[in-house]
């Protein structure tokens, strides 16, 4: 009878004289063909904790301390906002009449100064005025409006610096001139007050983290953790807490990014799988450069005079006090210098009248605060504009800050049907008491405690309905590189 031994077993192994481990005296535990060494069974010098080399990497937090978040029902928010109060034209020429004046008026714009009316003409180009009475006036709704105006000071409109057949001047209404006993004039116009009304539609946000059942258990050497407080030496606990938090981060740079589809553009002509055609949503960038102020290449470093025009502008909006300034890095080291290089008394002091005139509170808060003229001014950075993933990513493109206007605003609502005061910048979320979509989250597969299928995997699913409201912002500004 023959026996054979299988390679590699007890009899195959040589005993050594010295304690040592050594291939021919001990198994090989890590290679399946024995190539391997087993002196890799002791146990690496490894870090147990993962390196944070880049901080803190979320960039949420930027309407949490701007703005507001309220429920709403409906595919779109509608609201109103004032016109001006005063009665003022733009692009008015004179004609070949003396003393004639005329402007073109269009859907919005119509002629509501009457006869009996007081009025100031001003040339920008040469800096000429006049005041003048309005001795005839066309109805309004007839086209081309004509004005007939006597000058108080001068024998006619080209004596008081205004040729005729020229265009460009401006005119405003200040007060008007009636005789003693005199009636007021059968074609005086009744000035309505009207609004401009404004819209947005939400725009459903989503995301999803997979694992598959065996990767659950897989345990490795390093303890991963989180920005969330998420810790485990399980990978995938890190994973499916950094999708979340870069749903997060979404949640907010869709709003702030947002652009609705242009009616010729390619992407309001798509419609996904089992869905809607995409329709967009306009966020604060968007709102800013449609509806507010926007100066391009400001440098503060220059000095104070740059940030005066700038001041000079908000004097002919809402004139609002407090205002926040969130810039890049670049941006608020020009600030920092151009406010070193005046004495406190030029700049007109420190302020923190936001913030319960606490300075600690400002500084809590990474806010400083300066005044200038009639407003305050509170500075911070904003990191969505510095981060490399992000706005930081190329200087040439790169928006250099954005100043927001701190309080709230009156604003008539449409659904409410009744004057209510909100934040100037606010968030929107579909919400009603059968769903709230603020932020959604749930579990589906067959792992992780959900046995919703037969898939071997577990889903984390997160979800949001929302649109970004940026009521006033005329008041805004943007700086742009």
């Amino acid at each position: 009878m023959a026996f054979t031994s299988p390679s590699g077993a007890f009899g195959s192994i040589v005993p050594s004289q010295v304690q040592q481990a050594l291939a021919t005296n001990y198994l090989t535990f890590d290679s399946a063909s024995g190539g391997g060494t087993f002196a890799k069974q002791y146990l690496p010098e490894i870090y147990e904790n993962e390196v944070e080399r880049y901080g803190n990497r979320t960039l949420s937090g930027f309407l949490r301390m701007v703005g507001a978040e309220m429920p709403m029902t409906s595919d779109q928010v509608i609201w109103s906002e004032q016109n001006r109060l005063h009665i003022a034209y733009n692009n008015v020429s004179t004609t070949a009449t003396a003393n004639q004046v005329s402007f073109t008026e269009s859907a919005t714009i119509v002629n509501v100064i009457s006869v009996g009316s007081t009025v100031v003409i001003m040339n920008p180009a040469t800096g000429a005025e006049a005041k003048c009475y309005v001795s005839a006036s066309t109805a309004p709704g007839t086209g081309t409006a004509l004005l007939t105006l006597l000058p108080y000071t001068a024998a006619s409109l080209s004596a008081a610096g205004f040729a005729v057949s020229l265009s460009g001047f401006k005119i405003f209404v200040y007060g008007s001139e009636y005789s003693k006993g005199s009636a007021i004039n059968s074609n005086y116009v009744s000035v309505a007050p009207s609004f401009t009304q404004y819209s947005n539609s939400p725009i459903i946000i989503r995301s999803k983290y997979t694992v598959n059942g065996s990767d659950t258990a897989q345990i490795g050497w390093v303890d991963v953790a989180t920005e969330d407080g998420a810790t485990g030496y399980l990978w995938y606990l890190k994973a499916a807490s950094e999708t979340r938090l870069r749903f997060e981060d979404y949640l907010e740079m869709s709003v702030v990014e947002g652009e609705l589809a242009a009616a010729a553009s390619a992407a309001i002509g798509f419609t996904p799988p089992n869905g809607t055609a995409l329709k967009g949503t306009q966020g604060l960038f968007a709102a800013i450069k449609a509806r507010g102020n926007q100066v391009t290449g400001f440098s503060a470093a220059a000095g104070i005079t740059n940030f005066d025009a700038v001041l000079k502008n908000l004097d002919t909006q809402g004139a609002i006090e407090e205002n926040m300034l969130f810039l890049n890095r670049q941006t608020s080291l020009d600030f920092d210098d151009m406010l070193a290089a005046l004495s406190s008394g030029s700049a007109g002091g420190v302020a923190y009248g936001l913030f319960e005139n606490s300075e600690q509170m400002s500084l809590n808060l990474g806010f400083t605060g300066f005044r200038r003229g009639s407003y305050d001014f509170y500075k911070t950075d904003w990191k969505y504009l510095n981060d490399a993933s992000t706005r930081g990513a190329v200087a040439s493109n790169a928006i250099d800050g954005v100043l927001i206007p701190a309080g709230t605003s009156t604003v008539y609502d449409e659904q409410l049907g009744t004057n209510i005061r909100r934040p100037f910048l606010h968030v929107r979320y579909r919400a009603s008491q059968a769903d709230d979509r603020r932020m959604k989250s749930w579990t589906t597969g067959s792992v992780g405690g959900a046995y919703t299928s037969d898939l071997d995997a577990m889903e984390i699913h997160f979800l949001s309905e929302r649109c970004l409201c940026v009521q006033a912002a005329n008041n805004f500004v943007l700086f742009t590189a």
